[in-house]
């Protein structure tokens, strides 16, 4: 007979302990720490993914992968690189509600009218529940089977028994092997039945999505090996209070992780928005400070993004420095610089960064965009309505160039702005019609061209 020892594992980030702790030593969390049963003895041996694989040369042509699977829902495809690729494991997750199920739902209808036979295991929905959400957003199909199911070997059972085209599980933390004594959802769970999915997935060649449960501070609850282990990982964004929904690939061994698709909720659930910059710059106000709009570039797709700055007197012992949307050490180091550069003072000013429409910004083309909203709202001077500007700031207030520099004005052109504010290194790439170009090499230079246009 097998020995059993107990040993205790974190929930948050996998460490083993020797004894019970309240904190952590591995990820610093309190009251994570969980006794599981593990077994010393007996055979540990998993079935391999493909019985008897044998070495291949990469050149070899009769191993031609079969064309990816398209959802039909475009942005989707363009987050994912192409399409699904068979014999993938992708991850999704994001907070509650924030519409994980419902994204599943409506691309397992969409793939079960035109791929084939489509299984949804739902862990946390009974049938009727399940049939009802289905209702709800018009994805009832013959082709589209529910199962509610939560121990791994019945699930393995249904997925090898039929040719599905296409798996979804609901959610991974819900699942649990028989072989483990820990509760569902803990990092034993998690990880052995990821496993299992993962076989299952590149044995039969069947592409398997799982929903992951986030935890407090936005990573995906289980083991980090989980992650590792899957072929994609996205993270679907957005306030659950809004409509905007944002979803991209923070892993993607299949494409780049840098494209974003936006979507839409609605009663009849989520809805592809095609032209983003029209809705990020929708309810852009009017002649107002502070406000400047930047072409951003998200994968290979250029946006249109409006940021905010409000600056005021403090009435605090400590100015507020609030950002949202941006790095807030990047908005350190511009306050920096436009008072070592420009002589403004924000020692003794609250300032408020924002990105609209819950947009995030990581690139430094938006340096620039972001200096000029602070600097129209520290001299209560609106900058020009239908100008654009785009640069990274250095030090030394430099204005240096940034790529696919034509592309973002020629989005800005198709929206019917006139002015751009660009760095001079590229301003021979920018000829758009219609666009008149102020190549700047410094921030001043950028502040004089931007508060006199």
């Amino acid at each position: 007979m097998a020995k059993a020892k107990s040993q205790f594992v974190c929930q948050q980030c996998g460490t083993v302990h020797p004894r019970w702790a309240g904190k952590c030593a591995g990820c610093a969390e309190w009251n994570t720490v969980v006794e599981e049963v593990v077994t010393l003895e007996g055979s540990h041996e998993r079935p391999a993914i493909i019985s008897g694989a044998v070495p291949v040369p990469v050149t070899d042509g009769s191993q031609t992968p079969p064309p990816r699977l398209s959802t039909g829902i475009n942005e989707f495809n363009r987050v994912l690189g192409g399409g699904i690729v068979a014999g993938s494991l992708t991850l999704v997750g994001g907070d509650p509600g924030i519409g994980k199920s419902t994204l599943m739902l409506q691309i397992s209808h969409r793939l079960a009218k035109d791929a084939g036979p489509v299984l949804y295991v739902s862990g946390e929905e009974s049938f009727n529940q399940a049939q009802i959400r289905a209702e709800r957003l018009g994805t009832l199909h013959d082709n589209l089977f529910m199962l509610t199911e939560t121990s791994i070997s019945e699930i393995e059972k249904h997925i090898r028994a039929n040719p599905y085209a296409f798996v979804v599980i609901d959610s991974i933390q819900s699942v649990y092997s028989s072989d483990i004594s820990a509760v569902p959802g803990s990092v034993s769970q998690v990880r052995e039945c990821a496993n299992a999915f993962l076989r299952l997935a590149k044995g039969n060649n069947i592409p398997i999505f799982l929903v992951g449960h986030v935890t407090k501070d936005g990573s995906i609850a289980g083991p980090r090996m989980l992650e590792h282990l899957v072929d994609c990982v996205l993270y679907f964004e957005g306030e659950g209070r809004q409509a905007l929904r944002i979803l991209r690939a923070n892993k993607n061994r299949f494409g780049s992780t840098n494209e974003i698709g936006v979507f839409e909720m609605r009663d009849v659930g989520l809805v592809e928005v095609e032209n983003p910059s029209a809705l990020f710059l929708n309810e852009r106000p009017a002649g107002v400070s502070g406000s400047v709009v930047i072409p951003s570039i998200e994968g290979t797709r250029p946006l249109l993004v409006e940021v905010q700055a409000l600056v005021g007197d403090s009435h605090a012992g400590s100015p507020r420095r609030t950002v949202t949307g941006i790095n807030p050490n990047r908005i350190s180091l511009l306050l920096a610089v436009l008072e070592k550069r420009a002589g403004l003072h924000f020692a003794d000013r609250d300032v408020f960064v924002n990105v609209a429409g819950g947009v995030r910004l990581d690139e430094p083309a938006a340096d620039l965009a972001v200096a000029l909203a602070l600097v129209s709202s520290f001299r209560e001077v609106p900058a020009p309505e239908l100008m654009i500007a785009f640069g990274e700031v250095g030090l030394a207030g430099e204005v240096r160039a940034v790529d696919m520099a034509r592309a973002r004005v020629a989005e800005a052109a198709k929206f019917g702005f006139k002015t751009c504010i660009i760095p001079k290194n590229i301003a021979d790439d920018v000829d758009i019609k219609g666009i008149q170009k102020f190549p700047v090499a410094s921030l001043e230079d950028a502040i004089e061209a931007a508060m006199e246009t």
